[in-house]
């Protein structure tokens, strides 16, 4: 059966996203400034840094979710880097913006996918903290394998969100509590919910408590130029 997370893998993954993301100075807001819906991060009680990601497109190149960093820019390195107080060496936590769309062509644009939804979010955020993620253990040669095989996973996760692997939590959203749903994992956190301007955030992170966090609205996001 194909779900609404594998729907939005056929635009563009994250896991390939990562291993293709640009040096923060080269990329740009131009992606982020046609999607016609609104834009996620953390509120203004974060003041560490924040960049930019990259964006997915649809089959006809309409943007459908993108991702904005907070705090250290994640390397692909293994889960088991810390530092000289144990604690982890990056620390950072990324909110991806999807939008709800109630119908979606498919690649080929033959057919119609489903809509997009908080699993969709959910599955965006856990792969793409996977590809931020290597085991410390595992040779360079093997990762492919054990990123294909996690991204499987982190998709059964996604469809499930009533299951057992996910608590609930609420998150202050635009100032209001939101219900979201979340798991962690040895690799880091991932939550997914919905927000009242019609768009689901998903987020992930590493070093950053996903507890003490809140979502708000960018209201400029032309000022990541």
């Amino acid at each position: 059966m194909e779900t609404t997370s594998q729907a939005v893998a056929v635009d563009r993954a994250p896991a390939e996203e990562g291993a293709e993301q640009l040096p923060s100075g080269r990329r740009t807001v131009d992606g982020y400034l046609q999607a016609p819906f609104p834009w996620y991060g953390l509120d203004e009680a974060f003041t560490g840094p924040r960049w930019l990601m990259q964006v997915g497109t649809a089959a006809d190149e309409a943007v459908e979710h993108g991702s904005i960093g907070h705090g250290d820019e994640p390397s692909v390195k293994n889960e088991y880097a810390v530092g000289t107080a144990g604690e982890p060496k990056e620390k950072f936590a990324v909110v991806v913006t999807v939008a709800a769309n109630p119908v979606r062509r498919s690649a080929d644009g033959t057919g119609l996918l489903e809509a997009t939804s908080v699993s969709s979010a959910a599955w965006l955020a856990g792969v793409g903290l996977l590809s931020f993620t290597w085991p410390g253990q595992m040779d360079h040669s093997l990762r492919d394998d054990w990123l294909e095989q996690q991204t499987e996973t982190a998709w059964a996760l996604a469809d499930d969100l009533d299951g057992p692997d996910w608590s609930t939590l609420s998150l202050p959203v635009d100032g209001v509590p939101t219900p979201f749903h979340y798991r962690e994992s040895e690799f880091g956190w991932v939550l997914a919910g919905s927000t009242q301007q019609g768009v689901h955030v998903g987020a992930y992170g590493r070093g950053m408590s996903a507890y003490g966090l809140a979502f708000a609205m960018i209201k400029d996001i032309g000022a990541y130029a």
